[in-house]
């Protein structure tokens, strides 16, 4: 007589499938994983990517909207008698400039146009009254500062703007025998930003000269 196998036992080809099929099914699943982890990281870059794309966007919009402060620089011509000023910005365009005196000198502000520039002549001859006032001397050993508020009217990123600030102009007096002494501009240095009314610029400007120059000597 043939004994049958029991219903629910396995043969070992049958459980060498099975344990096969088992592995398969995790390996698929791992692979399944796997890709599910990839496709997050993937994500996960473009979203960084997008977010650093938007930020390098909303600092350049940043800088193209809110222009610098505007500043000059000035360069002596050969004889001292002019200073040529331009823009520490490149890309700055100047169109008229306003250059204010200390009330002392008793002189009307001088305007320019694009040709932006300070002459010794505009001022030369009340700096030296006001000097001689204040008994300084004829000659200069070193470089002497007389302050100034300059107002530019200028081009910057296709807008017309406008800034007002206080300089130092470098001069310095050179004697001549029989013919007095010469004005010889040297440079140009900030103070700091002025306000948008001439009566307190000029009121500033005045404090400016007397700290530079002193007090005017009273005759006894």
């Amino acid at each position: 007589m043939t004994v049958g196998k029991p219903g629910n036992e396995e043969t070992p080809s049958e459980r060498a499938r099975r344990k096969s099929r088992i592995r398969w099914i995790t390996l698929g699943e791992a692979v399944a994983v796997s890709a599910v982890i990839i496709s997050g990281l993937g994500l996960w870059v473009s979203y960084e990517d997008r977010r650093d794309a938007r930020a390098d966007k909303i600092a350049e919009d940043a800088r193209t909207q809110v222009h610098g402060p505007f500043y000059l620089r000035a360069e002596a011509n050969g004889d001292g008698s002019a200073l040529t000023l331009s823009p520490v910005r490149a890309d700055d365009v100047i169109q008229g400039q306003t250059i204010r005196f200390p009330p002392a000198f008793k002189l009307s502000p001088v305007t320019t146009t694009s040709d932006a520039r300070i002459e010794a002549g505009w001022f030369g001859d009340a700096l030296k009254s006001d000097r001689k006032k204040r008994e300084l001397p004829d000659e200069t050993q070193g470089d002497e500062r007389v302050p100034v508020m300059i107002e530019t009217d200028y081009l910057a990123d296709g807008k017309t703007l406008s800034a007002r600030a206080y300089y130092d102009i470098g001069y310095a007096l050179e004697g001549h025998f029989l013919r007095g002494s010469t004005v010889k501009l040297r440079g140009l240095s900030l103070i700091g930003t002025a306000v948008t009314q001439d009566t307190p610029a000029d009121q500033r400007l005045a404090g400016l000269w007397g700290v530079r120059a002193g007090k005017v000597r009273t005759k006894k």
